[in-house]
């Protein structure tokens, strides 16, 4: 009678998942143990079913087949992450093998062989295959201002990370850069809830495409949930104070936007908030989460986030109090991820009924949904033969023009750029100068970005690109390194031989923890150097490779140009190079305010009030260079600001049109931003706000109508009772130095 029970059981299970479209998931349920539910909550690192030390940082890693055994049949793994502790990059074929290996051994040895989702930080492109395209960071990509554009950077990541054999991709980053200070700040869309908005909106689609069931599509994570990058001090992980309508004015858009858009997966902010852990925070992960967004995908922790409530946060006594604290809160998946400790811990707290049943079959509900809607349930097939574009010169000049347009002109004294004359001798020196580490960033290859072992080939650094791609003498010095000076005598006697003079300043690729730093001050040496080159008495011109707006007020008069790159990936050499010597005309703009001081963070959309100092100016807010900001080497003149109505109501469709006309010498590029002021409202108003923006190419001579539909709720906020609203009253509409007053009623 026992034996007839397996077998019927056994049959059900396979007819289960022999289903045309994926298993009943619901039937599927009512058949698996608890240690089953509890292994498909699990989510660990590949070095933990890989031979040798789980963190042993060498690469290909190869699967452990005892190990993987052991969690398998044991632990009934639900989800394996990245390469091993973020040791490097392993080739297309390698992750064919590891994923075959990893399909084949479940089918052998899972009873009920509900696969494995495996889940990969492919941040800026599928930055741990090898030979993959490398975009420029996130905060290059805001830099475009291009939406559609970036929609196709995250259609390639999707495609070559699906080329990969990986279905899910822990990104977009969502959370809004307003601290600058923080090692992240890098990974966001900027400091602006519109144009991040924006952002969020088309990278959800570029990753899932038109389903999650395509080949060329993966599941997206919206990361994390919720304000993450406002810790106080800047350090990353370090505790946020943040009042509620601060939370859902600022930092809810992005997410509320993805959800909207149909987001998969949410990775969970790693801090805490006003003295929270967000992991254990029920009224974030639930009841705003679920309950008032309605997010019907899965909730994973971050790296060891459920431990770390013990030795880190100290709301939990024990590991096992860790677990069902935030199990109860709303998590469905922990990334353990270096044991299989909260497995064990999970099963004996359902077992004890600690946590009912119902709450573990939600989870387990919506992880066996996502791993039905990406088609993990069918036999595991790929070849390299089915993604012909991985790596492909076509998917290079995605990231190339990314790189282009993302490249932000602030400053150029008496047009010294572009370099046109093909006579003139440039010096081309600084730490950025010739690095591809300094070029690219962290989450590039290794978790760090460090390690030039595993460097895509044959790509160009900044004075490679320049020797390459100009017809320019290039002599090249380095000058200094990223903290002390270095060459500077061979560098100044090159100075001398040449015409114009670029600088490269730089910062060590770094993120999470490993980039805390103190102050943004430039280090020393960096400014040593554009000293002593100034005194050459050549044109300066720098660029700029950081991570976060590092402070440059000090050598700015020095420069006649400043070129900011952000991280421009792969691609960024040949970019600045020819952005430099006017192969193309630079449109990028700002996605956050720059400072000008260390301490003096303040952005553009401020109150009233941060215009004010303690000599009554009314000109207080002086950043080195404001947000959307970014020169042109031709010139556009706006005129004829129109909107359709005077007076608007909630039924209404604003339209407001401006004319634009290319009056330089060159086609080019260029940002509409549209602005609204709330003149007076019941939380105190900022002074403007951006609420539409388009960006248009123009050639010379010609003019072009850009108009843009508003609606009431463009110009929202929210207010005491935490209710998004417009009120009543005046506005004035920007448009450049153009603006026009209207009535909502």
């Amino acid at each position: 009678m026992i034996k007839r029970s397996v077998f019927i059981l056994a049959f059900f299970s396979l007819s289960l998942l022999k289903a045309q479209n994926g298993p009943d998931i619901d039937s599927l349920i009512r058949v698996m143990t608890i240690e089953e539910k509890a292994g498909q909550m699990t989510q660990i690192d590949l070095g933990v079913i890989a031979k040798g030390d789980i963190c042993a940082l060498k690469q290909p890693q190869s699967i452990d087949d005892k190990k993987l055994i052991s969690g398998i049949k044991t632990y009934h793994i639900g989800s394996v992450l990245n390469v091993g502790c973020g040791s490097g990059t392993i080739a297309l074929d390698r992750w064919h093998d590891i994923l075959r290996q990893l399909h084949q051994y479940n089918s052998d040895y899972s009873r009920l062989k509900i696969p494995v989702i495996y889940g990969i930080d492919a941040i800026h492109g599928v930055n741990y295959t090898k030979g993959a395209t490398l975009f420029p960071q996130q905060i290059g990509q805001a830099a475009t201002w291009n939406p559609k554009l970036v929609k196709q950077v995250y259609q390639v990541t999707a495609y070559e990370t699906r080329a990969s054999g990986l279905p899910w991709n822990f990104s977009p980053v969502l959370d809004l850069g307003r601290q600058p200070l923080w090692s992240r700040f890098f990974e966001t869309f900027g400091e602006d809830v519109y144009l991040a908005k924006s952002m969020s909106q088309t990278a959800v689609q570029g990753l899932q495409g038109d389903g999650l069931n395509s080949p060329f599509s993966v599941a997206a994570c919206m990361k994390h949930f919720l304000g993450y990058s406002m810790s106080l001090s800047g350090k990353d992980r370090t505790p946020v104070w943040m009042s509620d309508r601060e939370l859902r004015a600022y930092f809810l858009p992005t997410f509320q936007t993805a959800i909207q858009q149909g987001a998969a997966t949410v990775m969970i902010n790693s801090g805490e908030i006003n003295g929270t852990p967000v992991h254990v925070n029920h009224d974030i992960l639930t009841k705003l989460l679920r309950d008032e967004l309605h997010f019907k995908g899965v909730a994973v922790t971050d790296w060891e986030d459920v431990y770390k409530l013990v030795n880190v946060h100290h709301v939990a006594a024990t590991k096992k109090e860790a677990v069902r604290l935030c199990i109860l809160a709303g998590i469905d998946m922990s990334m353990t991820p270096n044991d299989f400790e909260f497995t064990t811990l999970l099963v004996e707290l359902i077992k004890e009924g600690s946590i009912p049943m119902s709450r573990i079959d939600s989870s387990v509900r919506r992880i066996l949904q996502l791993k039905k809607d990406l088609g993990l349930f069918k036999p595991f097939s790929i070849s390299k033969s089915q993604y012909p574009d991985f790596g492909s010169k076509k998917h290079a000049e995605v990231s190339y023009q990314t790189a282009t347009e993302s490249i932000t002109l602030l400053k150029n004294t008496k047009s010294v750029l572009p370099i046109t004359k093909r006579s003139e001798t440039i010096l081309v020196c600084g730490p950025a100068a010739n690095s591809m580490n300094l070029l690219n960033g962290a989450w590039t290859h290794t978790w760090q970005g460090t390690d030039s072992t595993y460097q895509t080939p044959d790509k160009l650094t900044i004075v490679e690109a320049f020797k390459k791609h100009t017809k320019n003498k290039i002599l090249y010095a380095q000058g200094s390194g990223l903290d002390k000076l270095y060459d500077v005598d061979n560098c100044l006697r090159k100075a001398q031989e040449a015409d114009k003079i670029v600088i490269c300043l730089g910062e060590m690729p770094s993120t999470e923890i490993p980039g805390n730093i103190k102050d943004l001050d430039l280090p020393q040496a960096q400014i040593e150097l554009v000293k002593k080159l100034k005194a050459v008495g050549k044109p300066i011109i720098l660029v700029c490779t950081f991570n976060r707006p590092r402070i440059i007020h000090e050598i700015v008069p020095m420069a006649d140009a400043v070129v900011y790159a952000y991280l421009p990936g792969d691609e960024g050499g040949r970019a600045i190079a020819d952005i430099i010597t006017g192969e193309v005309n630079p449109s990028g703009k700002l996605p956050f305010t720059y400072p000008a001081a260390s301490n003096d963070i303040v952005h553009y959309d401020r109150k009233h009030s941060e215009d004010l100092d303690t000599d009554f100016s009314t000109n207080a807010y002086k950043p080195e260079f404001d947000f959307g900001f970014g020169l042109s080497y031709t010139t556009f003149e706006y005129s004829n600001l129109r909107v359709s109505k005077d007076t608007f109501s909630a039924s209404d469709v604003l339209m407001v049109s401006v004319d634009v006309e290319n009056t330089g010498k060159k086609e080019g590029m260029e940002v509409v931003q549209l602005y609204y002021q709330d003149l007076y409202a019941s939380i105190t108003p900022s002074v403007r706000q951006l609420c539409a923006y388009d960006k248009i190419y123009l050639k010379k001579g010609e003019k072009k109508t850009v108009s843009f539909a508003i609606k009431a709720e463009d110009l929202s906020f929210i207010n005491k009772q935490l209710v998004r609203v417009t009120e009543r009253g005046d506005f004035e509409l920007y448009i450049q130095q153009l603006k026009h007053h209207v009535y909502y009623q």
